[in-house]
């Protein structure tokens, strides 16, 4: 029976493709909320075409007032649960194939959410019709919940819970395999501070779009003349980094172009907040810029902010500056940690406090850490499914990202991607590799059966 599920598995390729395509096109960015759309149209559309492919599939599906829906296998009263995400980043720079067309290049599909998180969500659901009309008995039901504000605040989560019970047992796609069952903490600043009036005068400055992105570009404008570009020039010798400054009719337009990434995994990306922040302390900026600089530039750990520290289970903490922007005289920015499982999270926001004098530090995020015991039997029955399906051992893991596991009693991320791939989830020129995404659902598929036929 399961080599059956595994056939239907193969033979819907073609029509996953295309479904993923069709859900790529839909560019479900949180914009304004309308009315029955909280996240906004784009997010709206994005849910009802969902919802529309899983009945007709043959599903039980259920809204929940535009911000999440759930599918459901099995009318079990106790359930196993799945939970993905419809709502994508937005577009940010460095792109070479268009985000949202589902454009297909051998086995890779390219697209904003390709890997994050439409293609493995869509993965799982396959791995649910196959196990339905394979006719695989099963013990407990399955609930797939599609959020639409992962990226964001997680209200559909907070909307969902408050409107329904949510299963204690599950596994969300969102990730990496073989598993990860250790989340950091998160901690969120917003950060604000009255504009200098003496050093060098700053006329615009607006970078980032979102907390959770390393911004790769940042363009500052700036009242000076020539010696501020010889300037800039000789720091981007001197530091080889790729600055760039030219004569405008209003000012001197400064550019620094970093790498971006999803702001959990700053490895080997290069954040161009920061770079501005130290180009222009070394033009002259005095005050709050000068303090970011200090207190942040390109640095990740936060080690300047006082908040450097790391544990044996989840590794050491990450910072991002994802916005900056002066408006209206004033400075606003956001700081995204990434904190230890051990770390005491209200003591970090204290010591990044007590180092960026000048700034109010408002918290907007403060989520706890996720950890799910490695000996437990949703660990080791994934990592079974994961082994069967590879041939290949697995460990748990930890990271700085942050999934829907974290809403579950025992949750766990597991897959998309595989250890072998490039994280490129928040990255320009997203894709997916479509034979990965098969092999996904055959995981999913054998997970399942095993969780839910018990």
């Amino acid at each position: 029976m399961e080599q059956k599920v595994y056939d239907l598995i193969d033979s819907s390729r073609e029509a996953f493709t295309e479904t993923l395509r069709n859900w790529i096109r839909t560019p479900s960015v949180k914009g304004e909320a309308a009315p029955g759309a909280p996240f906004g149209t784009d997010v709206r559309k994005m849910l009802d075409r969902a919802m529309a492919d899983a009945r007709e599939m043959g599903f039980a599906v259920r809204d929940f007032d535009g911000y999440a829906c759930d599918i459901t296998l099995g009318d079990a009263e106790e359930k196993i649960a799945v939970l993905g995400h419809l709502d994508v980043v937005p577009v940010g720079d460095g792109w070479t194939k268009p985000p949202f067309e589902g454009e297909t290049e051998g086995s890779r599909i390219y697209g904003r959410g390709a890997i994050d998180d439409k293609g493995p969500s869509l993965a799982a659901l396959f791995a649910m019709r196959a196990i339905r009309e394979a006719g695989v008995p099963l013990k407990k039901g399955i609930r797939m919940i599609l959020g639409c504000d992962e990226e964001s605040g997680w209200e559909d989560m907070q909307y969902y819970g408050a409107h329904e019970q949510i299963p204690d047992v599950g596994f969300s796609p969102d990730a990496a395999f073989p598993l990860i069952n250790t989340e950091k903490g998160m901690l969120g600043l917003e950060l604000r501070a009255p504009a200098a009036r003496t050093g060098l005068k700053i006329l615009e400055l607006s970078a980032g779009d979102r907390v959770n992105v390393i911004p790769g570009k940042c363009s500052a404008l700036v009242e000076g003349g020539e010696e501020l570009i010889r300037k800039t020039e000789a720091y981007a010798a001197r530091t080889g980094l790729p600055y760039t400054a030219e004569k405008t009719g209003r000012g001197i337009l400064l550019k620094a172009e970093g790498i971006p990434g999803h702001s959990a995994y700053p490895e080997g990306r290069r954040n161009a907040i920061g770079m501005m922040l130290l180009l222009l302390r070394e033009l002259g900026a005095e005050g709050p810029v000068a303090t970011l600089a200090e207190a942040v530039g390109t640095e990740s750990d936060g080690g300047s902010l006082g908040c450097a520290c790391r544990d044996e289970v989840s590794g050491g903490l990450t910072c991002n500056m994802g916005i900056l922007r002066l408006e209206n005289g004033a400075w606003f920015g956001t700081l995204d940690m990434r904190c230890p499982v051990n770390a005491d999270l209200e003591a970090l926001r204290e010591a990044a406090a007590a180092h960026l004098p000048g700034f109010a530090a408002e918290t907007t995020t403060m989520k706890p850490p996720h950890h799910v015991p490695a000996e437990g039997c949703l660990v080791s029955s994934l990592l079974a499914a994961y082994r069967e399906e590879t041939g290949t051992e697995g460990k748990p893991m930890s990271t700085g990202g942050g999934t829907y596991a974290k809403v579950l009693k025992q949750g766990v991320a597991f897959g998309a991607a595989f250890p072998d791939e490039k994280d490129l989830a928040h990255q320009a020129d997203e894709f997916a590799d479509l034979d990965r995404l098969m092999l996904a659902a055959k995981i999913y598929a054998n997970a399942l059966i095993r969780l839910a036929g018990e």
